[in-house]
């Protein structure tokens, strides 16, 4: 899959002085899929899927606001990744809209993922280490639920291994 162009989800959320964002502890939730820019991502894949490039946002996470754009690319490629905690409620938008999707749900231990995401978001230095640790524990109960929710919207759980031959199997 790290062959497939990415359009990184991350990159929708919504800078962090944009009014009616959501709040808790004083501060942005950036766990909530309001603090998110879901049609813009809907409409980056369309383009993908109709044009094949998109120019989409470029999210500095540490800074909470877009910096930039980034064209992305699909080539003679088959498919698209697009990846992020909000790919949930991304489903939904991109079936009613046309797009093919395969909905997969990377399934590893739910402390793998906090432990992987930590690191990721230290040497990024995305937030401040409590912010992180707050947000990755929280991130880390609420997965269990998540997972459910995936499976019952039609995700597939898969181990990388699985999931890297069933889009492969997609991609010829």
């Amino acid at each position: 899959m790290a062959d497939l162009p990415e359009l990184r989800l991350d990159d929708f959320y919504r800078d962090h002085h944009e009014a009616g964002l959501p709040v808790v502890r004083d501060m942005v939730d950036w766990d909530d899929v309001a603090s998110w820019n879901l049609p813009l991502a809907v409409e980056a894949l369309k383009e993908l899927a109709t044009a094949g490039h998109t120019v989409a946002p470029h999210y500095d996470i540490s800074q909470s606001r877009a910096d930039g754009t980034h064209i992305v690319e699909v080539g003679d490629a088959a498919a698209v990744v697009a990846e992020g905690i909000f790919a949930l409620d991304l489903l939904e938008p991109c079936l009613r809209s046309g797009l093919n999707v395969l909905p997969i749900w990377l399934d590893r231990p739910r402390w793998f993922n906090f432990a992987r995401r930590l690191v990721r978001d230290l040497q990024q230095y995305r937030k401040s280490p409590p912010v992180l640790v707050r947000r990755g524990l929280a991130l880390c109960r609420a997965e269990p639920a998540l997972r459910s929710r995936a499976i019952v919207m039609g995700f597939q759980p898969m181990s990388m291994r699985r999931a890297r031959a069933a889009v492969a199997s997609l991609t010829g």
